[in-house]
């Protein structure tokens, strides 16, 4: 049995893509440039604030270089790294 489907309208047709085989996936119209996510892998949303945060910590590290209480804040947050690294 054969089946035949129509496309009554191009405009219709909604056009799924993925830069990233399949890790975020990005849909728009038919004809159209604007695209929208349709989806995003948990796990690279996560990677993604994960390396803001460490951009960001990196730019602290130097700012506390002229900012005495950051300075002290990130001296703590090394010296708690060292503690439970070694715990582990």
């Amino acid at each position: 049995m054969l089946s035949t489907m129509i496309i009554k309208n191009i405009e219709e047709i909604t056009i799924y893509e993925s830069p990233d085989g399949g890790k975020t996936v990005y849909s728009r119209k038919n004809g159209e440039t604007v695209r929208s996510l349709y989806y995003e892998d948990p796990s690279v949303k996560k990677e993604q604030e994960l390396t803001r945060r460490w951009a960001n910590l990196k730019e602290a590290v130097f700012m506390a270089d002229s900012d005495p209480t950051l300075n002290d804040a990130i001296s703590k947050v090394e010296m708690l790294y060292v503690l439970l690294k070694k715990e582990n």
